[in-house]
């Protein structure tokens, strides 16, 4: 798979990199935050990170004055194993030199598969910051080294936390997998209760 940079214009179909914003307060606070060896774990929100000026100013700039969760994504990860979508635009800060798997959510077929070949990765170096639009597939970052990643995750309030309704069990329904989060997962990664509708390899970065 080719890799490529979050600054080619390949990138432009799913995000943008977010200038003129300070983010070494939040860039510190990560620092201290656990980086499993053989897993990946993230936390929606986090008050020590959501207390930094750096989202106040993300609140009132990126999300228009909405309420949102400043948390985090940190481990080791080399594959792919799921898609998933918002709606709404995710800030990811990268801490570490981390790398994304993304797609578009317009290449999803009518009975809600979608076909691996059209991922495409893009590197993300440490302290860059990128918005990704609602429409663009992505999921747990991948490690660039041995040493793993910490990513800084921003979203709308709410967004990921467990689900106090039914959803549809038709449709999109069966894709939704928490609030605001539509999941289209990989057979092989064993997700419980997730849809399995990626199809092909299941890409590894190993």
């Amino acid at each position: 798979m080719e890799m490529k940079k979050v600054t080619d214009d390949a990138f432009s179909t799913y995000g943008k990199v977010l200038e003129g914003y300070d983010f070494s307060g939040l860039l510190e606070v990560m620092k201290d935050t656990p980086l499993p060896e053989d897993e990946v774990i993230y936390v929606p929100g986090l008050e020590c990170l959501e207390a930094e000026p750096a989202a106040e100013v993300l609140k009132k700039n990126a999300y228009g004055g909405l309420p949102i969760q400043v948390g985090y994504c940190n481990g080791h990860n080399l594959k792919l194993n799921a898609l998933e979508y918002h709606r709404s635009s995710e800030v990811d800060i990268a801490a570490s030199d981390l790398i994304l798997l993304l797609g578009r959510q317009q290449d999803i077929r009518e009975d809600y598969t979608y076909d691996t070949e059209d991922v495409e990765s893009f590197f993300v170096p440490a302290g860059t910051a990128v918005e990704l639009y609602a429409t663009t597939l992505h999921y747990a970052p991948c490690q660039a080294s041995a040493e793993g990643f910490r990513c800084v995750i921003v979203l709308p309030e709410g967004t990921n936390h467990a689900l106090d309704f039914s959803p549809a069990p038709k449709g999109e329904g069966k894709l939704m997998a928490a609030k605001n989060k539509w999941l289209i997962a990989h057979e092989d990664a064993k997700i419980d209760g997730a849809f399995c509708g990626l199809k092909g390899e299941n890409i590894s970065l190993e």
